[in-house]
């Protein structure tokens, strides 16, 4: 039993390491030709937005919009494939409900 419990605990560390490691890296996400980048982190948070200039017309922000709401669901689905492989790589396929993935 204290083999099993042992596993447990050292698969516990490796997936505390792995969460933190994916609030550390990022993934960028471009729209529209380069119009608007997002950069985000594994953790979903939004570090950066840039837009082009050329990409802000005053009589035409609905397309604007619809370009920055296009980049976070980019980056917003790049960054969880980047955690299913890296937390998948640790449990082995195996999902585990909580992890992200």
């Amino acid at each position: 039993m204290f083999g099993s419990v042992k596993q447990i605990q050292q698969m516990q560390q490796r997936l505390m390491q792995a969460q933190e490691e994916l609030g550390r890296q990022t993934v960028e996400a471009t729209v529209g030709g380069g119009a608007v980048t997002i950069v985000m982190d594994g953790h979903q948070k939004v570090h950066s937005i840039k837009i082009a200039p050329e990409a802000v017309d005053p009589a035409d922000l609905g397309m604007l919009e619809d370009l920055i709401v296009a980049a976070v669901n980019e980056a917003v689905d790049k960054t969880q494939a980047m955690a299913a492989q890296q937390l998948s790589a640790l449990t082995g396929g195996i999902k585990i409900p909580g992890l992200g993935m």
